[in-house]
């Protein structure tokens, strides 16, 4: 029996222009367990006219479970405005997440950190918690290699570890490892209890760190990422949770959305299935 469970998040599926119940259908067919949603594609689903009870029953009609949320909250801004309307939102969308049963969502370090201490990231990232966590939305703290604050594992390890949120759990990304400097070798020093969820990809050694962009990532298994090591690592961890295939690959060159998926599937199970 495999270690992991395997979702596909929506950003794969961008060049195709799906709604977000074609997005759940696609994701069921290929054969995955979980979908990694786009607020924004809640959002449009919403203002045509659909609504959240609506996307709940296509996910559990389809046996596809809403594995986490991809949101942008200003929760670290340096303008307290900023940041201040950033909670406000999160709020907000924690609101819909529950309604909807998705049980936690993307916390980057997104705004304006610049100039921003761990220290007060840390404290900002408790605040999120204390008012996320009692609506039953776990944000899960998320490390982005290029911010200017929080952009290595390491970072978010001491972030969470001195924010007071009980059992804090990290979201990890190879990409952004790769393009922060974050060491595979930190994943030893945390409880897979304490990872919410895992983005798989892979990246070319063209171009190079200092210059890659995020439409650069591959399938796994596809570029110079050692997704078997990094597999054995989560294992060694305790991890048992989402693998959550990102891509954001702008051209499929002709293959359906339904193709891309199971393509992506086949290459998480053959990188991080063996045992």
């Amino acid at each position: 029996m495999n270690a992991f469970r395997y979702a596909l998040n929506a950003s794969t599926l961008f060049p195709f222009r799906l709604t977000l119940p074609e997005q759940i259908r696609v994701a069921a067919k290929a054969g995955y367990e979980g979908i990694e949603f786009w607020m924004r594609d809640v959002d449009a689903y919403v203002e045509a006219g659909g609504t959240l009870a609506e996307l709940r029953r296509c996910a559990a009609d389809e046996g596809v479970a809403f594995a986490n949320a991809i949101a942008f909250w200003k929760w670290a801004d340096l303008d307290e405005k900023e940041r201040a309307g950033g909670m406000e939102l999160a709020v907000r969308e924690a609101e819909t997440l529950a309604e909807l049963g998705c049980p936690s969502a993307a916390a980057p370090p997104f705004g304006t950190v610049e100039g921003v201490s761990l220290e007060r990231v840390a404290a900002c990232y408790g605040e999120l918690a204390g008012r996320l966590r009692p609506i039953g939305v776990d944000p899960l703290l998320e490390f982005w290699g290029r911010a200017k604050a929080l952009s290595r594992l390491e970072e978010a390890i001491y972030v969470a570890d001195t924010s007071g949120v009980a059992d804090a759990r990290l979201l990890l990304d190879p990409f952004h490892m790769y393009t922060g400097g974050s060491s595979t070798e930190a994943l030893a020093a945390l409880d897979g209890r304490r990872i919410g969820i895992v983005h798989v990809n892979d990246y070319p050694a063209n171009p190079p760190r200092e210059t890659i962009q995020d439409r650069d990532r591959c399938f796994p298994g596809e570029g110079i990422f050692e997704g078997e090591r990094f597999a054995a690592g989560l294992r060694d961890t305790g991890y048992r949770g989402f693998l959550s295939l990102e891509l954001f690959i702008p051209d499929f060159g002709g293959r359906t959305a339904v193709e891309v998926a199971s393509r992506g599937l086949e290459a998480v199970k053959r990188v991080y299935g063996a045992q």
